[in-house]
């Protein structure tokens, strides 16, 4: 037989299918993941995948994912570490709700269904888990602790009830926080969100603004720069003044919050927020005709998002109150316009409109045909000034103060400064600090999520629900109309919500609402270490042995959402003496995407890869190395340009090497073939590397390049025989533990190995393998390269610039020109620059 029919007669043993049903048992019985052994006195890694939502089966995101996680905690361990690497399902929310009244079916059978789908999924694409830790938050067991935390929010003032304007999707009847309103959509159904006054429950999250801001530079590096920039954005924190207006026929004062208090002498119109308090009051004073217009204006804006009412692109509209402030430092009179632009819970629900100097202002008061004056101008003067009102375009720049009369000529530094001392003394202001921050919305009125622990009696009022009374169980679905309704279905639970008083044992109610899953997702992290406990959320001490996580890998799209609630409860968590540390993650990795012709994928734009079909056709490996190999882990993977056929080519190649290796085990390895082992030295020493600064898909490359050229020494020399192949073979395995592990598993057995490979630690390169013979020194002339010279990596630069001169095709190259300059950096370049 030639070597092209024993080639492709061992390729066709390579059966992915029958290596993964040979595997699968046998990991099962070994448990070889588990994190339970106390005597264990290797050091930690915690490595986490962002909770999967169990909507279904796995999808090709899930596949990314997980796999790309998967591949840092076989990695870790290899390294010498004990690392966890735990899963669960966040199996609260509306999706899962909204689909089982849509089959009339109970969530629970729904959700939990899905669950074994997507587990019986997991476990053929075998990423590394403990599952003995798995948790699910509709457990009892779980949403218990949520109830629990609550509390401990509740008796610190952190948990209040209040009513406000909330965000209403209309389709699903419920409240949403404002970072689940995305374009002014809900983020789970896509319906319009408009406003309601209503009364919710909160989490004091404001109160942590700072700390939330300050404490991200402990994450500077090990979080993507994009994310830390989201949750200072999100957080909004700015310095500037509370300024004082007196407002005309009214006893209270109005405060305005202003960055830019040095624009002061610029206001021509104070705003106001449509549905706030002010306005209404402001209102009520004016004629018939100003009230008319601004109830219509007001209902107007009810069905506006706070993100379109901010957009700067929207033509600006207001309602002139037929009232008017006064300036507090010139006591001239400011017309007060109600402006949808403006939001009720930022600042004081009022701003100062200074047109001239800040850009929505200025299409504001073009709009309505305001007065617009400039008083910063870039040299002190309205000479060479562009009148705003004309241009359209403010002047948000610095420059020296004008028209403010005793304060002109100052910067705008100094101008802060002196305005706000002179607000201070004249009673009408002081430095401020504000936040575009809002407190968290936790209230939910749907039937699938934890039921908020709290009684209300006529006598008592709220009474929390005592911690020996925890879990309050949601009661059955059956009997329950669960289809929205803009009040928990809950509340129609009677038998359930029907409770004696904990305090006067008087006739009571449960909270029908029930908790954002945020709340779920905020803490889960700690349920892995103590999943099974009944007596505490989790324990202590295992906290201080494992936690934080040293690895999260997830999707940007929870950059605001679940990152900044799971940063707010740690810091709580941290003060109340839980936890020894303030941030949950220390290092994040978020993942791209993976698209389908350059777009989304959907059923029914037709372009969906489904995951079960791929692990069908190519099997559990080929998929997580076309995964790892398609490009930079945060960039966009789109379907249609990567190739499963050619990783699955790829990895019959190492399982063959394997096959055809004919040395044994602990042979004299330093015995092999010099070159091969320098490239499997070289290999050891840069992959490490390359895994931890997360570029899988250059290791991917060179374990490649290790799998071809060991290929070729078995088949033109030094033989399968040689020691070198051997080793090279072993370090094989080892690596493709890391990213396709059945195939590395069944590599090892044929090596003569017993299981597991993912126990193998990855080996230390030997440093007289790493030193270079020689290297390549490239010679250009006039910046074309016209030559490479192998020589030794300690030559000296006039021994390289010699070598360089006398090589024909560099002298070819610079034939009867002058040399003007010569560059040496030995022993890599030599650039020769010639008169041309």
């Amino acid at each position: 037989m030639s070597h092209e029919q024993t080639a492709h007669a061992t390729a066709e043993k390579y059966d992915f299918a029958a290596i993964q049903e040979k595997w699968l048992p046998v990991w099962d019985a070994l448990k070889p993941f588990a994190t339970d052994d106390a005597t264990d006195e290797r050091p930690r890694k915690y490595v986490l995948d962002m909770f999967s939502y169990p909507s279904g089966d796995l999808h090709m995101g899930h596949a990314e994912a997980f796999g790309l996680c998967d591949v840092l905690a076989r990695y870790w361990r290899q390294r010498g570490y004990n690392v966890l690497h735990p899963v669960g399902w966040d199996s609260f929310g509306l999706p899962a709700e909204n689909a089982a009244i849509k089959r009339g079916a109970d969530p629970r059978d729904w959700t939990y269904g899905n669950i074994e789908q997507q587990k019986a999924s997991f476990r053929v694409y075998a990423p590394s888990f403990d599952w003995s830790r798995e948790i699910h938050t509709s457990d009892p067991e779980y949403y218990q602790w949520n109830q629990w935390l609550f509390l401990k929010l509740y008796e610190k003032g952190l948990a209040y009830r209040k009513a406000s304007p909330v965000n209403w999707c209309p389709n699903d009847q419920t409240v949403l926080a404002n970072e689940q309103v995305v374009d002014g959509m809900c983020e789970r159904c896509g319906a319009v969100v408009t406003k309601r006054n209503l009364t919710q429950w909160y989490f004091r999250i404001t109160a942590y603004a700072d700390r939330l801001v300050d404490d991200l530079t402990q994450l500077e590096g090990a979080w993507p720069a994009k994310v830390l920039s989201m949750q200072r954005n999100w957080v909004g924190r700015s310095t500037g003044a509370d300024v004082v207006f007196g407002i005309e026929g009214r006893d209270e004062p109005v405060t305005v919050y202003t960055t830019r208090p040095d624009t002061l002498f610029g206001v021509t119109y104070m705003a106001v927020a449509p549905d706030s308090a002010l306005a209404a009051e402001l209102a009520a004073g004016a004629t018939s005709a100003v009230q008319t217009e601004f109830a219509a204006y007001l209902e107007k804006t009810k069905t506006e998002s706070d993100i379109d009412r901010q957009s700067t692109d929207r033509e600006k509209t207001g309602v002139f109150l037929d009232r008017y402030a006064t300036h507090p430092l010139t006591g001239d009179r400011i017309p007060i316009w109600a402006a949808d632009y403006v939001l009720a819970d930022y600042g004081h629900g009022a701003v100062m409109g200074v047109p001239a100097h800040d850009q929505r202002d200025l299409d504001f008061a073009r709009a309505l045909d305001l007065p617009v004056r400039v008083v910063v101008a870039p040299d002190g003067t309205l000479t060479d000034v562009d009148d705003p009102a004309e241009t359209g375009t403010a002047l948000s720049g610095d420059g020296l103060l004008v028209n403010s009369g005793t304060f002109d000529g100052l910067s705008k530094d100094e101008a802060i400064d002196a305005l706000t001392t002179a607000l201070g003394e004249a009673g009408a202001g002081e430095t401020a600090t504000n936040y575009r921050l809002r407190d968290w919305l936790i209230s939910r009125q749907r039937y699938w999520g934890t039921p908020i622990p709290i009684i209300h009696c006529d006598s008592c009022g709220e009474v929390p629900v005592p911690e020996s009374q925890l879990p309050v169980k949601l009661p059955a679905a059956e009997g329950l109309d669960l289809r929205p309704k803009g009040t928990s279905p809950l509340g129609g639970a009677d038998d359930w919500a029907t409770v004696d008083c904990p305090s006067c044992g008087g006739s009571a109610r449960r909270d029908s609402d029930t908790m954002d899953t945020f709340v779920d997702s905020s803490w889960y992290f700690l349920r892995f270490l103590s999943p099974n406990s009944d007596e505490v959320a989790f324990d202590v001490a295992e906290a201080k042995k494992w936690a934080p996580v040293d690895q999260y890998v997830g999707g940007v799209e929870h950059a605001i959402l679940h990152l900044l609630y799971a940063r707010f409860m740690t810091k709580v968590l941290h003060d109340y003496g839980y936890v020894d540390f303030e941030e949950p993650f220390t290092a994040l990795l978020n993942q791209g995407m993976v698209l389908m012709d350059g777009q989304k994928m959907s059923k029914s734009v037709g372009n969906l890869v489904e995951f079960a079909d791929q692990m069908h056709s190519y099997g559990a490996d080929a998929l997580r190395v076309t995964l790892a190999f398609a490009g930079p882990p945060e960039d966009d993977i789109d379907w249609a340009d990567v190739s499963p056929t050619g990783s699955t080519k790829f990895l019959a190649r190492a399982w063959r090497i394997a096959h055809d290796v004919s040395s044994g085990p602990g042979i004299d390895v330093s015995t092999g073939d010099t070159a091969l082992r320098k490239l499997v030295h070289h290999f050891l020493a840069d992959v490490p590397d390359l895994i931890e600064s997360y570029k899988f898909n250059v290791a991917v490359a060179r374990l490649m390049e290790l799998v071809n050229v060991t290929r070729k020494a078995i088949d033109k020399g030094p033989g399968a025989a040689d020691a070198a192949v051997r080793e090279a073979a072993e370090t094989i395995a080892v690596a493709l533990n890391v990213f396709a592990p059945y195939t590395a598993e069944d590599m090892w057995e044929l090596l003569g190995y017993e299981p597991t490979v993912a126990h193998v630690e990855w080996r230390q390169a030997e440093p007289a393998l790493l030193v270079e013979d020689e290297v390549t020194a490239v010679v250009q002339v006039n910046g074309k390269v016209r030559g490479r010279l192998q020589v030794s990596p300690s030559i000296m630069p006039d021994e390289l610039e010699r070598l360089a001169r006398g090589d024909a095709n560099v002298q070819r190259a610079i034939g009867e020109a002058e040399i003007t300059n010569v560059i040496v950096r030995a022993p890599k370049i030599v650039s020769i620059a010639t008169a041309r």
